[in-house]
């Protein structure tokens, strides 16, 4: 398992939010999470008004406005972080409560209630790990660049770089990201910049290499190390775009537009090194080509070797790894006078196996290919304030948006010719980012696919959900919270009777009234419970919840 993240950004028409606002609607949050904790008939109102005045909040602090907002107004920050801290200590001492002497009030309140508590909590962590985190991030990459076009840039290389911090999980043996600059300050006719772009050139696209391709910048940055920790690969990226004066320059200026493709890996063919990191370009030893390409894959082209002898491509021997034979191909398509997404498609259209793909051409600028075919892959496209971003699970991209569309890679479009059909391309157009206009979907076989509202999906996990924490890895993150976790859970279900022993008190949702009708007046005779190992336990726990509910001469 390996992961692709991409992300493609246009200008934002909103005007950047005003701090002082926001965070009033932050403090009359405060006051409804107040009211909550002091009175159980008006808890489920109360915690949803909260939710619709954080909602707001974090829907305006999105984007490159959003960033631009928050990094313009540090005193503004200072405040509405206070009111974010006095959010935490009342849901803290609101869950308590509902541990101790409000559980009663709290089963009888149902899962309406524990629906609204949890979309506070989802709201204000958005806020500070998402909105917040994301703009300290940005101004970090950034140095002492605010443009609007630098800082839209930083903030889709800081998008591409969480979501590879979160995709580690799928393979964190090496990492890169390439980022394509456009409309960029940099004069490439001065000699000065022509000099450190040639010292940066290098045939096996490694770390810190850079191209300048038909007017553009390409930028690679990439890590690779057997051994190592979830997040040491990021922290490298992260430290070698903050690092690179040659990228600063070429973002300060307000034309600036970039592109960003990246890659975690888990090697399955090639050996690990930053040669075979992934984005790889399209150079071979003896033919460089007239455009350029790169591109990353998950999963394996298993006749890889077949695909180089055939088309005799001259791949340096320290580029073992099959992904190479993408962008190859891609390039020769093109020059041999293909539009790109016809050189893309017939290229991808003869890789056997199960694959995903991320790729990108210097004869189509600002867009990303897609490629997805087989089962064993995914690819997700989230669609966002003002961009589109790109990862092989929601899990990379819900810290920008939950709607997103998924490619099928199985399914044909067309039954007649259901072989070659299977499989989705996709190409994403900056000027469009974030509308479904933006979005071209074809079958393999060229099938056109419209996009339509009824296609997306809106996911139901948050960062909150999954996020690390400071734990090394995930294991040891479910170790330590199953407590807390098993508590939450039978919070209200199981509280104590009068006698002091423990009484199951299940609400509406969990077993309708008619139901435990049922199961009392004889006309549900049986109930079978099926589980596995945890599942099993929870299924004997269903089983006694469920004897109670029913006459003992007929248990």
């Amino acid at each position: 398992m390996c992961g692709i993240v991409a992300v493609v950004r246009r200008p934002s028409d909103r005007t950047v939010p005003d701090l002082a606002a926001l965070t009033s609607l932050a403090a009359a949050a405060t006051a409804d999470l107040t009211r909550a904790t002091t009175g159980a008939s008006t808890w489920v109102a109360d915690l949803e008004a909260a939710a619709h005045h954080l909602g707001t909040v974090d829907a305006a602090l999105r984007g490159g406005p959003g960033v631009r907002g928050l990094i313009a107004d540090p005193a503004g920050v200072a405040k509405l972080e206070a009111e974010l801290a006095r959010h935490d200590h009342l849901l803290i001492d609101f869950d308590a409560a509902l541990d101790t002497g409000l559980a009663v009030a709290a089963a009888e309140a149902g899962e309406a209630l524990n629906a609204a508590l949890v979309e506070v909590k989802d709201r204000v962590w958005a806020l500070r790990h998402d909105r917040l985190a994301t703009a300290s991030a940005v101004a970090h990459l950034a140095g002492t660049l605010r443009t609007e076009a630098a800082l839209d840039g930083f903030l889709s290389m800081q998008v591409a770089l969480a979501s590879i911090d979160r995709l580690e999980v799928r393979g964190r043996d090496s990492a890169g990201v390439e980022v394509i600059v456009r409309e960029h300050a940099l004069d490439l006719d001065s000699a000065d910049v022509l000099a450190k772009c040639a010292d940066r050139t290098d045939s096996l696209h490694r770390s810190r290499s850079v191209r300048c391709v038909d007017g553009a910048i390409c930028f690679v940055y990439k890590a690779a190390a057997e051994i190592g920790e979830l997040g040491d690969n990021v922290a490298m990226l992260r430290a070698a775009i903050t690092g690179d004066e040659l990228l600063h320059a070429a973002l300060a200026n307000s034309t600036a537009d970039v592109v960003v493709l990246g890659h975690t890996r888990w090697a399955s063919v090639g050996i690990i090194s930053e040669a075979n990191a992934h984005p790889l370009d399209h150079a071979e030893v003896s033919r460089f080509g007239a455009s350029y390409a790169a591109a990353a894959l998950n999963g394996d082209v298993d006749n890889y070797n077949e695909l180089v002898g055939l088309h005799q491509l001259d791949v340096a021997p320290e580029i073992t790894t099959d992904a190479k034979v993408i962008p190859a191909l891609l390039a020769r398509g093109v020059d041999a006078g293909q539009l790109p997404v016809d050189a893309f498609r017939d290229a991808v259209a003869t890789f056997e196996g199960s694959v995903a793909i991320g790729a990108h051409s210097s004869a189509a600028p600002g867009r990303i290919f897609l490629a997805l075919r087989g089962s064993g892959q995914g690819l997700y496209i989230g669609i966002a304030d003002d961009a589109f971003v790109v990862a092989s699970e929601p899990y990379g991209l819900v810290e920008e948006t939950r709607t997103y569309l998924r490619l099928d890679g199985e399914t044909p479009a067309n039954p007649d010719n259901p072989s070659a059909s299977r499989g989705q391309i996709v190409v994403l157009e900056s000027s469009a980012a974030g509308e479904l206009g933006g979005i071209c979907r074809l079958a393999y076989d060229g099938t056109e696919l419209p996009v339509r509202e009824s296609d997306l999906t809106h996911a139901e996990i948050t960062t909150r959900d999954i996020d690390r924490g400071a734990y090394p890895h995930y294991l040891l993150k479910e170790l330590t919270e199953s407590p807390a976790s098993f508590r939450k859970t039978l919070r209200g279900r199981l509280v104590d009777g009068p006698d002091g022993q423990p009484t199951v008190r299940l609400g509406p949702e969990s077993l309708p009234a008619s139901v435990a009708e049922d199961l009392a007046g004889g006309r549900i005779g049986q109930v079978l419970v099926i589980g596995q190992g945890t599942a099993a336990v929870a299924g004997q726990g269903l089983v006694l919840a469920l004897g109670s509910l029913v006459p003992a001469s007929r248990l």
